[in-house]
């Protein structure tokens, strides 16, 4: 201990601090647990955010994977009275650089709380930023790629793209190291990503993916979860992880990535963000590696409704149909969201929105048939190369992969024929109209809770998918301050429709 302290050291206090201290580079959960006071108003902060109630902050602990290695340089302390005690340290990180942290402990009038009775009520920690953060980028650059003209629509416009679309130079890596070890660098730039490049964007770098895009959580096995700038210790949502991350961030102002069964909708809603899924063939995806060709569409992610609209006057085609903006709410599909999401959906929704009463009795059916039919797509596309190699894959995309491997071809045909047969009639029940449901079910879980949120979602994402229609996320927020998403799905080729809607409901 060091610097001055003007009055006494309270008894146990040290105690407690060196306890905290021992268990943070232990990465003892159960002992942080105690020596974090309980209830709602115990808060910890870092460059990421805040975190409110020692429920968040023991979530946030589980799901992280331990603190970075340190040894403590100085400590100071200013003793407010016999119950309360300031704490600053500076701290020497293992892999170089320093941080600092600020602890606010407070003494509980039950000596068996925390350690001697001390626990903390406040903590502030800061630690250097890595040179590149690879959690959410695999490569980066000021910028990588510069545009190729040098005033154009996109002008000042960074982009950073999902790691499965083609960029000249580089191999493709699709979210796993041992894929990206045997694949050769792209002879020239996906179709998309040539497209902005040519409109004045910039390319920043090339950003994570999970596993072959075949999640929705952002949780790569190999390179981690990237951050969550508006849910700290919550998962990003994928597969498009480190394009909405960057975006998030501020790092790049656009995420181009693809969206087979929500992977732009999904992150789009948990981090707070604008996002598109296009109509199905609408966006040239050459160049870009496939997950299930029949649901694969390119999809983007932006801050700002403004900067959604301006890539998709780049990207897309002109609108292929006409239609109104009436809206309409189906309760079956808003009653699939959790409370704090439906509520937040409903407080958004225009006067103009009717309320219609859908024949969803073969929801189930349609979303077991569009899991069967990804499934076998992504068996045929990548079955030849992980047949002998599934245990390069993380956990819960590799048990994807193996349930694929086991889709025969009768249940393969009959789920192909379902998909056709929800194709017609979500066309039909969509129509010229807009049709508004939650972006995602809940918002963004703990990675504890991302498999049973995972379940909900799907039955909300599928219907765009196998309609191929194109699906916008508005950002919302409960009133507990959590970002979430309201969805606009519209009918084939009216993404230029939605694009304009949302700039006239979210300017």
């Amino acid at each position: 201990m060091s610097g001055q302290v003007l009055r006494p050291v309270p008894d146990g206090l040290m105690a407690a601090f060196r306890a905290y201290e021992s268990a943070l580079m232990n990465d003892d959960v159960a002992m942080l647990d105690r020596l974090f006071a309980p209830g709602p108003t115990t808060l910890r902060a870092d460059a990421h955010g805040l975190l409110v109630g020692h429920d968040q902050i023991s979530a946030f602990r589980s799901g992280r994977g331990g603190a970075p290695q340190r040894t403590l340089v100085q400590t100071h302390l200013q003793v407010i009275d016999d119950d309360h005690v300031l704490i600053m340290a500076v701290t020497q990180l293992t892999r170089g650089g320093r941080g600092q942290q600020t602890q606010l402990w407070a003494r509980s009038a039950d000596r068996s709380a925390g350690v001697a009775g001390w626990q903390v009520t406040a903590a502030h920690v800061a630690v250097p930023a890595p040179a590149l953060d690879t959690r959410i980028w695999r490569v980066v650059g000021d910028p990588l790629v510069p545009a190729t003209v040098p005033d154009g629509p996109l002008s000042g416009e960074t982009v950073a793209v999902k790691d499965l679309f083609a960029l000249a130079g580089h191999a493709v890596g699709a979210g796993n190291p041992d894929w990206l070890q045997h694949a050769a660098p792209e002879p020239r730039h996906a179709a998309a990503v040539q497209a902005l490049l040519d409109a004045g964007a910039e390319v920043r770098g090339i950003a994570r993916t999970d596993e072959f895009a075949y999640s929705l959580a952002g949780q790569n096995a190999h390179y981690g979860a990237p951050p969550n700038p508006r849910a700290p210790g919550r998962i990003p949502g994928g597969s498009s992880s480190g394009s909405a991350s960057a975006v998030g961030l501020g790092h790049a102002s656009v995420g181009l990535g693809t969206d087979t069964g929500g992977s732009i909708r999904v992150p789009a809603a948990y981090q707070g963000l604008f996002g598109i899924r296009t109509t199905h063939g609408a966006v040239d995806r050459t160049g870009v590696m496939p997950l299930a060709p029949s649901f694969d569409t390119v999809g983007w992610l932006t801050r700002t409704s403004a900067e959604l609209a301006a890539v998709g006057d780049v990207l897309l085609p002109p609108s292929e149909t006409v239609g109104s903006t009436e809206l309409v709410v189906v309760p079956d599909l808003l009653g699939l969201a959790t409370a704090e999401v439906a509520d937040a959906v409903r407080a958004w929704l225009p006067d103009r929105a009717a309320w219609e009463v859908w024949p969803l009795d073969r929801h189930g059916e349609w979303l077991e048939a569009f899991r069967t039919w990804q499934a076998h797509e992504a068996w045929q596309e990548h079955g030849a190369w992980l047949g002998s190699r599934l245990d390069v894959l993380g956990a819960d995309v590799r048990g994807r992969f193996e349930a694929a491997s086991r889709v025969g071809a009768a249940d393969a045909e009959a789920a192909r024929r379902t998909v056709a047969d929800a194709r017609d009639v979500i066309r039909d029940l969509v129509g010229t109209r807009i049709l508004v449901l939650p972006s995602a079910a809940s918002v963004a879980p703990t990675p504890a809770e991302a498999g049973a949120a995972r379940e909900t979602t799907m039955r909300l994402t599928c219907l765009a998918g196998l309609g191929g229609l194109p699906a916008l996320s508005l950002p919302l927020t409960t009133r507990a301050g959590l970002p979430c998403g309201v969805c606009l799905v519209a009918g084939r080729g009216r993404d230029r429709d939605l694009l304009d809607l949302a700039r006239e409901l979210m300017p």
